[in-house]
């Protein structure tokens, strides 16, 4: 319960927000497809309830007189269907070009979906970091998805849709955000114990910030005084196995190289949150994470 209490309150996860224009050109067709088969489900409905009371049994009533067909009829209701097959048919070609442009030969951005956390590499600037991806407002970002072990599904429903992580098997994906803010992403397919929370925060700002945020995270991390507890705590952290499995830039793994097996550490502080959404970045939480990680995210 102790755990459970420390829990990050997540915002709400809305499709009906969108706030990018292959976001945008989703919804909008959802509704015209919407609004095209209600209408059709009342006329088509408006019918039978008129022929059900007009036509319906009447004591000593003959029956209707029966038609053998009626060529002028025939010809309107398939072609009336035809005309709202191809209409929709256009649209969701033109939404489709919208929300899934061809990818560049040089991604902006290189996301891996791990068990259970999301690592962002930015090729152009050397930028890593985990769970938490900064872009700058109005600028389409091409992403390309990489899995390190399972199946993920990598989902921020206001900016952008879904798409599999696979194995060997890179996939892309554009993201773009018109309105800075802070927007939930999710791995929406099931891929082991924790798959509820590997959830991840993409922060979009304008690019002036995002240029900042980007110089700060190149900036190595920064050399602890003498006999202070920070200074205590980076020996901790190369005395036991830590450096196994993360990576600090400017001090490295075990061999002064970098690791691939958990997040990177180097500006680790300046994150919202961390266990991949599950707790907010506070040093109350970070103790009882490295007291007993099992404790606040089992598996």
């Amino acid at each position: 319960m102790e755990a459970l209490s420390q829990l990050v309150i997540a915002d709400t996860l809305t499709v009906f927000n969108p706030q990018a224009p292959g976001t945008q050109s989703g919804v909008t067709l959802g509704w015209i497809v919407t609004i095209v088969c209600t209408a059709i489900f009342l006329v088509v409905a408006g019918i039978i309830l008129f022929a059900m009371m007009r036509y319906r049994w009447r004591e000593g009533e003959a029956d209707p007189k029966q038609s053998a067909g009626n060529k002028t009829v025939e010809i309107v209701w398939t072609a009336i269907p035809l005309v709202i097959v191809i209409f929709l048919f256009t649209l969701t070609v033109r939404t489709m070009g919208v929300a899934d442009p061809a990818p560049p030969a040089d991604p902006d951005l290189v996301v891996t979906g791990h068990q259970w956390w999301w690592e962002a590499q930015y090729p152009k600037s050397g930028v890593i970091t985990a769970n938490e991806i900064h872009i700058p407002t109005h600028k389409p970002i091409a992403v390309l998805l990489k899995s390190a072990d399972v199946l993920h599904e990598f989902w921020v429903a206001e900016l952008t849709r879904k798409m599999t992580t696979v194995p060997g098997q890179p996939n892309h994906i554009w993201i773009e955000a018109d309105t800075p803010g802070t927007y939930l992403g999710v791995c929406s397919e099931f891929c082991g114990t924790q798959h509820a929370w590997m959830r991840f925060k993409v922060i979009a700002e304008d690019p002036d910030k995002f240029d900042e945020w980007q110089k700060s995270q190149l900036q190595p991390a920064p050399e602890p005084a003498p006999a202070t507890p920070e200074a205590n705590g980076e020996a901790l952290y190369r005395s036991m196995s830590c450096t196994s499995c993360h990576t600090i830039a400017n001090k490295g793994g075990p061999a002064g190289g970098r690791v691939e097996f958990g997040p990177d550490l180097t500006h680790f502080a300046s994150r919202l949150d961390f266990g991949s959404g599950i707790s907010k970045n506070t040093p109350e939480n970070l103790h009882r994470w490295l007291k007993n990680p099992q404790d606040v995210k089992p598996g």
